[in-house]
């Protein structure tokens, strides 16, 4: 079957609707936190050279930058249908009309967001991540980023629950390149010029490019635009030695040990925000009051807004309902609690998931479905069912709450 018939067959079977199969991917330079129901065994299943899986991608069509030896499709999901598999990203370039909308395709050419959770036994390095200006020297994109702590992935909350964010107000340019300029004489310093702030379950925050932060050990569900670039500003983390090369991945090689440079790419205002954290944290914000939703069994509330790049809701349907959802947008989404329906699917959140097992957890919804409303039944009489539902650039849904945070 034509690879146009195929796509547009598996769509028409799943009325609109895609299952997607696990996206796993490692991170060479830090250690897994164990709380992504990922085996235990299975965290280092890509080889301890590759690093422990500590990031699980969703609704991807994004390559992971991994360095020499990463796979073609590392970071890419498959859309499960029958005993077949084929790429998300193909099926955008072949059907994109149909699976995000012709309007969309037209002003996007594709399918511009990335979603994962990541979850870290300790801190991640201070970095940040280029600007569009930085970030298209290298041929990518820049990437602003959206963080929220579901609850029912931090049970535990790992090591270090404080993420550093931006820079002490006073702090200079110069203290900045002084610790670039010590980066091999041990620890450089970097978050001696920071402040971490306490992460809370059920809260979220926004990063903009250019701005340094050290997320901490909670798992981290995270829409941002569909780029890899970072710079590494921090030499040694929790004792193990972060290479410089981390710091130049994405920088032309000429600027490699130019130190103004690499100062240059952050966005300096931001970083020294006195009221960083006013400025940048994001409550949860209900789409209707509860009280009118519940009645029709259910509750919804955005988790991620305040940006035209991406917007995430957070949907629980209640033990025993179903309820008929209506989206603006296409949109990719994982079950974080319960089971039971999605439109022709059973849909249930794994304990323990084995390296390269499907799930029933992950899916993608077409903008004509996402339009027409998507029945979900919740099976338990128990247990809510929560799941997280991630939007691309222009969600109109969204709209009204442009730069407006929690």
């Amino acid at each position: 079957m034509p690879k146009r018939e195929q796509y547009l067959e598996a769509l028409r079977v799943g009325d609109g609707i895609l299952r997607l199969a696990p996206c796993w991917v490692p991170r060479s330079f830090m250690v897994p936190g164990g709380r992504l129901r990922l085996h235990p065994d299975d965290l280092y299943a890509l080889g301890a050279h590759r690093g422990g899986i500590n990031e699980r991608w969703f609704s991807s069509t994004t390559h992971a930058s991994n360095g020499p030896g990463t796979p073609e499709d590392e970071g890419l999901s498959y859309v499960i249908f029958g005993d077949q598999r084929f790429l998300l990203k193909e099926a955008v370039e072949v059907i994109g009309d149909d699976l995000l909308s012709a309007d969309v395709m037209q002003r996007e050419g594709g399918w511009n967001i990335l979603c994962k959770f990541f979850d870290n036994l300790g801190a991640i390095p201070h970095h940040l991540h280029q600007t569009n200006e930085f970030a298209s020297l290298v041929g990518s994109k820049g990437k602003p980023e959206a963080y929220y702590f579901p609850p029912q992935y931090n049970v535990k909350e790992n090591d270090f629950p404080f993420t550093f964010m931006g820079l002490e107000p006073g702090t200079t340019r110069d203290d900045v390149r002084q610790c670039l300029a010590d980066w091999s004489r041990g620890d450089n310093g970097i978050l001696a010029h920071s402040k971490a702030y306490r992460l809370e379950r059920g809260t979220g925050w926004q990063v903009d490019p250019g701005i340094l932060h050290a997320p901490g050990s909670l798992v981290t569900y995270e829409p941002q635009v569909n780029s890899d670039v970072f710079a590494m500003f921090q030499s040694i983390v929790d004792g193990r030695i972060v290479d410089r090369s981390l710091l130049v991945k994405d920088v032309l090689p000429e600027y490699w040990d130019d130190l103004d440079y690499l100062v240059s790419m952050l966005n300096w205002e931001q970083n020294v925000n006195p009221e960083f954290a006013k400025t940048n944290r994001v409550l949860p914000l209900p789409i209707k009051p509860p009280a009118e939703t519940e009645v029709n069994g259910y509750s919804e509330r955005w988790v991620v807004y305040g940006t035209g790049f991406y917007s995430a809701k957070e949907l629980t349907v209640l033990p025993g309902r179903s309820a008929l959802i209506r989206d603006g947008a296409a949109y990719g989404l994982i079950l974080t609690e319960g089971h039971g329906t999605l439109g022709n699917y059973s849909v249930e959140t794994p304990a323990l998931i084995r390296f390269g097992q499907p799930t029933q957890d992950e899916f993608f919804v077409s903008a004509a479905k996402a339009a027409e409303g998507v029945l979900i039944k919740n099976l338990s009489e128990t247990a809510p069912l929560v799941m997280l539902k991630h939007f691309g650039p222009g969600n109109p849904d969204a709209a009204s709450l442009l730069k407006l945070k929690g």
